[in-house]
Formats: C-alpha cells, structure tokens, sequence
C-alpha cells in the first residue's frame, strides 16, 4: 500500500509516518515510480505506534517494543525492558505535571493577590 493508504488506514498523516520511518520504526520498499511502498503489516505497527505514543512515550521510547510493534503491544505481557521505560517515563511526566501545577498556583496566587482576590476567568 501507498503512504497514503497507510495514512487513512490508520488515522495518521503521511508525515507522521515518514518521520516513523526516518526514526526506524517502520520501513518501505520503493516503486520504480520512487513512491513509499508498505505491507499490511505496517497497519499493525502504525497503530501500536500510535497506541505507545498515547501512553506518553517518546519515538526514542517505542523503539524498545521494536520486537512486538507487529504484535497487539497492549494485549502481550510487557518486557522488563519495556517496564523500565513505561516507569522512566511515567517519573518525567509525574515531575512535568508537579512543575506545572506549582506553576499554575503561584500564577493564581499573584492573580489573587493582584486582583484582591477576585479572579475572573478568561473566554
């Protein structure tokens, strides 16, 4: 199938999926036309692409489920491996969220202070 079959077949851009690609998470053959050619089994990994990248891994993080992409990743048991950099990632973004919301409380704190505790939100 062409990028853009692949595209619709899973709710992707054909973009995204040349930078699947560029990332080596997934791979095509070329037509003589020089058109990006993939087999159905790339529906498969393009959605467990998807799926990981959902969850809040990175393309750098999905490359350690390489193994099972052509698989049902939710289905199957995780690997240690795969564990570590759920668990890895899920510490980045607990600390993302605890920067942000102090972020939003000293943000709110100054409105209230500024505003004599009056805070109006915003359309």
């Amino acid at each position: 199938m062409r990028i853009g079959e692949l595209a619709r077949a899973t709710g992707t851009t054909a973009r995204a999926l040349r930078h699947y690609e560029q990332a080596g998470l997934i791979c095509s053959q070329r037509a003589p036309n020089g058109y990006r050619i993939y087999d159905e089994r790339a529906v498969a990994r393009v959605r467990n692409i998807r799926y990981l990248l959902a969850a809040g891994l990175t393309l750098d993080d999905v490359r350690v489920f390489l193994p099972c992409l052509d698989g049902d990743v939710a289905a199957g048991p995780p690997s240690d491996k795969g564990l570590r950099v759920a668990l890895e990632r899920l510490a980045v973004l607990n600390e993302r969220i605890a920067y942000q919301t102090e972020a939003r409380d000293r943000l709110e704190a100054a409105l209230r202070q500024a505003t004599g505790g009056r805070i109006r939100p915003v359309a």
